[in-house]
């Protein structure tokens, strides 16, 4: 397995990664446009991540395609990669992780951690691991359906910093912030978290655009990407869409499906997209269609105007 490490870029890689567990709704949107306007001439590559496949819902990625071709969308030749389907090449990167004692199995249930007293609450809300199946080396024996966390370090290691280009400096002390992590579930699954940066290397991704609900686990795919001597993308994570409620815009919280009937519908979802990233589209353009749109926005997407905040708040009513 062969990853981009100091080989110079001369075209910039971006893509759109969706699960499907559900339709595209807004936010979806908001990240597929934001990805595709900032890698320009360069190279956009769509990946559907369906690693977690007991939440795989059957033909959702199939549509979800045809939704981002009635938007306009056009792709890599290349192909669709499918996490599914790469399962020996996240097994690779666990193995190389393994011999250099990065990794190591755990056999504590959720159960067990969330009745532990010494766990603490991480930056993402779940509980920091208290590290009792740490002692682990290479060599010792693998237990039976353990799952694999990676070791972050000690607590009193320097942070991991990176500039992400909308919202800013950022620094993540992942001992005390988030703790080992697991890359492959005790089910046999692969986690987003080692499958997204295999994905990316293996596919010569220079640049993530995405939601800025993903900017607290850019420091552990950082860690990952540098234990693979890899090299590390540029990070942009544009602000979230909310629903009335206030709740993130997704398919648990019921975000309603992209409309594809109807060449206005799309139109008016594309502008209200690129109002959000804080582009100003003139009004006349609602009036268009899908490809002049798409003309006026190659020429004047800036990511500097994108709002610098993780949350834009409540989206916009639009017309079926």
């Amino acid at each position: 397995m062969k990853f981009s490490a100091g080989a110079p870029i001369t075209v910039p890689v971006g893509r759109f990664a969706p699960s499907p567990t559900g339709p595209l709704h807004f936010g979806s949107l908001l990240a597929a446009v934001a990805s595709y306007l900032e890698v320009g001439a360069g190279t956009w590559l769509v990946r559907v991540e369906d690693v977690d496949r007991p939440r795989t819902v059957a033909g959702m990625s199939a549509h979800q395609l045809e939704t981002l071709a009635a938007y306009g969308f056009k792709w890599s030749t290349s192909g669709v990669v499918r996490q599914s389907e790469r399962s020996a090449l996240y097994q690779t990167a666990l193995e190389r992780l393994i011999s250099t004692g990065l990794v190591y199995p755990c056999t504590c249930t959720r159960s067990m951690l969330a009745n532990d007293a010494d766990t603490q609450v991480g930056v993402d809300g779940a509980r920091i691991y208290p590290g009792h199946c740490r002692h682990w080396q290479p060599g010792d024996p693998v237990p039976e359906k353990a799952a694999w966390r990676f070791r972050v370090g000690g607590v009193d290691d320097p942070p991991i910093v990176f500039h992400d280009r909308i919202q800013g400096d950022q620094a993540q002390q992942l001992a005390r912030e988030v703790g080992d992590f697991v890359i492959k579930r005790a089910d046999g699954c692969f986690t987003y978290q080692l499958a997204v940066v295999v994905d990316d290397l293996a596919q010569g991704v220079t640049q993530v655009v995405r939601g800025a609900d993903l900017l607290d686990s850019t420091a552990r795919q950082i860690a990952l990407v540098e234990a693979l001597n890899g090299r590390v993308p540029t990070y942009a994570h544009i602000p979230i869409v909310t629903n009335p409620a206030g709740e993130k815009l997704s398919k648990q919280t019921r975000a309603a499906a992209l409309p594809t009937v109807g060449e206005q519908a799309r139109v008016a979802a594309l502008w209200h997209a690129l109002s959000f990233l804080g582009q100003s589209p003139p009004d006349a353009l609602m009036r268009g269609g899908v490809e002049t749109l798409w003309q006026w926005a190659a020429v004047h997407w800036s990511i500097e105007r994108v709002p610098k905040q993780r949350s834009g708040g409540a989206f916009p009513k639009i017309p079926e």
